[in-house]
């Protein structure tokens, strides 16, 4: 059995200590040469980028959010430990950890940190697959002769130089597909790195709830329920033919998965039709400020994910999911493609404020979200100005502006006091 020393990179059989540099981080598994999709994933992001900002924070324990009435949006292992959770209201996190500090999260930093690392990524492959700031799908299929080295080396080497040259760390999954690479990247955080081979894919995924299935949401869970499927074994017990005629293609999806069955590529060139972000609120909620604290923060992180790709977008959406799980969807088209926060916000409050008189439509909300679509290179966007809103290219310009002294000066520089809401 094959084993590699994460801090020295040494590759040697399995046991308790590296005989080269006598570290305890030795990774050992049969595949472990063997495979090369995996899943890299920053651990506790947003509070990482900070405490790497601000070393005073280092050992603190540290809540990125809003102020006394917004939600958690992440939170330091510290603050975990305490039982702080994301989505969790501040005041409930602040009772659990009274010794907090609280950090305006700064999206413009989160992104240039995003951008270093997928920068030392594509120096190892260009079959590089993000979804999202703080995650990415890497295939290092064939590398072994470019590099000299298997892909479980190439991977340890990049989080050993992450944390050593960023200040930021991560956790990695290996497999062979990216379904089990996304779950192995989970078992080990943080600083973790965990192997899911072929030959123990049946063993690993038995037992398991279907909700660890990537996809499989609450909606969807209630009704594999409903159907008595509660665990992977239960999925097993179904033909894929009745599965498809319940829950359609979805079904024939998960009677793969139950399998460890994926065959999705990593796919670095495909299409991003959309960008968006949501928020589950730890309490279903009809008040207005709350609410429009929530759309800020949110039009901020699709702001600057379409920024980061130099993405603009044509259609803005709103999604409220009301206390009955009911699901709610409203759309606005501009007259040109956006990548500002605060076009995204104005629009996403406007179509807030529009919503129809129904029942259904008052809340109370369990769940917001805003999204831009109909993307397009963000060259031409945000330049014309606005007949009917004549301080908008004020505001654009200010954002720009804000852009670039947050840059330079950090972006706790300037902070909008609608975000601490």
């Amino acid at each position: 059995m094959p084993g590699l020393c994460r801090d020295c990179l040494t590759l040697c059989a399995p046991a308790a200590r590296c005989p080269a540099c006598r570290a305890p981080r030795v990774l050992a598994h049969e595949e472990l040469t063997e495979l090369s999709i995996a899943h890299l994933d920053c651990d506790s992001f947003y509070a990482s980028v900070e405490k790497r900002d601000d070393p005073a924070l280092r050992d603190q324990p540290v809540i990125v959010g809003g102020g006394q009435r917004g939600v958690v949006t992440t939170a330091c292992y510290i603050a975990r430990i305490r039982g702080v959770r994301s989505a969790m209201p501040m005041f409930k996190a602040l009772k659990l950890c009274p010794d907090a500090v609280v950090v305006h999260p700064r999206f413009d930093a989160y992104t240039e940190a995003s951008r270093a690392i997928r920068a030392r990524i594509e120096a190892l492959t260009p079959a590089v697959e993000p979804l999202s700031l703080d995650e990415a799908f890497i295939d290092l299929t064939g590398t072994g002769r470019l590099h000299g080295a298997p892909p479980a080396v190439l991977l340890a080497r990049l989080a050993r130089e992450i944390e050593a040259e960023l200040g930021l760390t991560v956790s990695i999954g290996l497999s062979h597909n990216k379904f089990l690479a996304k779950l192995a990247s989970d078992l080990d955080k943080p600083r973790g790195f965990a192997v899911i081979g072929r030959a123990e894919t049946r063993d690993f995924l038995r037992g398991k709830p279907v909700g660890m299935i990537w996809g499989v949401g609450a909606a969807l869970q209630g009704q594999l329920e409903a159907a008595g499927i509660r665990t992977i074994d239960d999925l097993l017990r179904w033909e894929i033919e009745r599965l498809q005629a319940r829950f359609g293609s979805m079904g024939a999806r998960l009677w793969h998965l139950a399998r460890g069955q994926d065959h999705r590529t990593v796919s670095p060139n495909a299409p991003v039709k959309s960008i968006s972000k949501e928020t589950t609120l730890p309490k279903d909620t009809a008040d207005p400020d709350l609410l429009d604290g929530h759309l800020w923060r949110l039009a901020e992180e699709v702001s600057a994910r379409a920024k980061a790709r130099g993405l603009a977008g044509l259609v803005v959406t709103l999604k409220l999911k009301h206390a009955s799980h009911r699901l709610q969807t409203r759309r606005s088209t501009l007259d040109a493609p956006t990548q500002l926060a605060d076009r995204i916000y104005r629009t996403a409050r406007a179509l807030f404020d529009a919503r129809p008189a129904q029942a259904q439509w008052q809340g109370p909300w369990r769940l917001i979200g805003v999204g831009i679509s109909r993307l397009s290179p963000a060259d031409d966007a945000d330049h014309a100005g606005d007949l009917l809103d004549p301080q908008a290219g004020q505001r654009a310009a200010a954002e720009r502006a804000t852009d670039a002294i947050r840059a330079r000066f950090g972006t706790a520089a300037i902070v909008k006091g609608r975000a601490l809401r």
